[in-house]
């Protein structure tokens, strides 16, 4: 039985509640007040645009942007496919696929992938949109597929992970971990690396496999489930892995994020965190988005502790976004933040609409960032530096009111 990731915090919120019940005037995972910053980046929404989410699911989990050839393709649960030029936002084209849409995009010079929610993947043209193939998997697709020449790679819900052909989409290879009793309800991406194919899973391990046969290359837990009942055991990977060299880093619910060396799958270091959204990286630092609603900074080397912003806490945070001079993140209520790479400190802020963004930002260029929410509203923001010292300074940017 998989979980809504809002039911299973709902749940944990009762735990608490009848922990606190003598206590009842005590807040229970309340979410931070935004307060008052001194701003440094001027942020610029470039264009704004938005695909029918009208009456679908309230979370998205998986489906989010993706970018290529300068194009910004997103979906809607219900069948809604649109491509965007990423320059200006100019529809390129828009389909409407009678299907409930629920893991992409995924994109390549070529083809567009989405899968499904009743365990179908479907490849559309790049070029126009028109559906190149459609295959069942007899699985829930809940993340965007992996896109190589030679390979897709899919993971659905029910442990498999499948190796097609990019020409038809038909099965070339199949793995499969047991996915536990009680889950998150999510999937990571898959990644391609070399030959080598990566995905983390349910059971809090992390799996290699070669390209070409789907042969297992080696299988390391990250996070070991522990506790005494089912929801204190889980121990999702739900995000994709990260692959910088011959380091891989990935991070569980309820355990740790962690340093893998490429080939072997040791673990080289590890430092205990919980994460159902996931992290990016530099070539300094991995920032992770937390369960709770703090971002972290970790030396990718070492996994010392850098900085830590818990001025979000409980706010819905989304998978961070690694840019030039900041790391961006967007939280339930529609507000996108941005914070200062070396110190944590926030130094930008807008507002995008007013509905949570459960899918990872899409930094397109070292001052450009794509974003899409839950009701399918997507935006590309800029954002460049305010005047130096010696300049008039900014003025110090309010909190917004209470009533948002």
């Amino acid at each position: 039985m998989r979980l809504w990731q809002g039911l299973l915090g709902f749940a944990a919120a009762l735990l608490l509640l009848g922990a606190c019940s003598k206590d009842k005037e005590k807040a229970v995972d309340e979410p931070a007040r935004l307060t008052a910053f001194q701003p440094a980046l001027r942020v610029e929404r470039v264009w704004s645009a938005s695909v029918d989410d009208k009456k679908a699911a309230p979370l998205r989990l998986g489906l989010g942007l993706a970018v290529a050839n300068n194009r910004v393709y997103a979906a809607g649960h219900r069948g809604d496919v649109q491509a965007f030029d990423l320059k200006n936002g100019r529809r390129a084209w828009r389909v409407k696929l009678k299907a409930p849409l629920a893991g992409g995009t995924a994109a390549s010079a070529d083809l567009v992938l989405i899968g499904t929610s009743d365990g179908r993947l479907f490849a559309l043209n790049a070029a126009d949109g028109k559906t190149r193939w459609q295959v069942r998997v007899n699985g829930e697709v809940l993340a965007p597929p992996a896109i190589g020449e030679r390979l897709i790679v899919l993971r659905t819900g029910d442990g498999k992970l499948r190796g097609l052909s990019p020409a038809d989409g038909h099965e070339l290879w199949l793995q499969e971990q047991q996915v536990p009793r009680l889950s998150l309800r999510g999937t990571a991406r898959p990644v391609i690396s070399g030959d080598i194919v990566l995905c983390g899973f349910d059971d809090g391990k992390v799996m290699a496999v070669n390209m070409g046969d789907g042969s297992l290359q080696w299988e390391t837990t990250v996070t070991p489930p522990h506790g005494r009942t089912e929801l204190e055991r889980l121990a999702d990977i739900d995000s994709a892995v990260l692959v910088q060299g011959q380091n891989i880093y990935a991070v569980g619910f309820q355990g740790r994020v962690a340093m893998l060396a490429f080939d072997t799958g040791q673990v080289w270091w590890s430092h205990e965190m919980s994460s159902y959204r996931g992290m990016s990286l530099d070539e300094e630092n991995i920032y992770v988005s937390t369960a709770e609603g703090e971002v972290v900074a970790l030396r990718a080397k070492t996994g010392a502790e850098v900085w830590r912003q818990s001025a979000l806490l409980h706010r819905g945070l989304s998978t961070p976004g690694a840019m030039e001079a900041a790391v961006v993140v967007a939280d339930f209520q529609g507000y996108v933040h941005w914070l200062d790479k070396g110190t944590g400190a926030i130094i930008g802020r807008t507002r995008g609409g007013h509905a949570l963004t459960s899918t990872p930002p899409i930094v397109t260029a070292p001052d450009t960032v794509a974003v899409v929410n839950d009701r399918g509203q997507v935006a590309v923001y800029r954002v460049s530096p305010l005047a130096s010292k010696g300049k008039k300074q900014a003025p110090r940017t309010p909190a917004p009111a209470a009533s948002e």
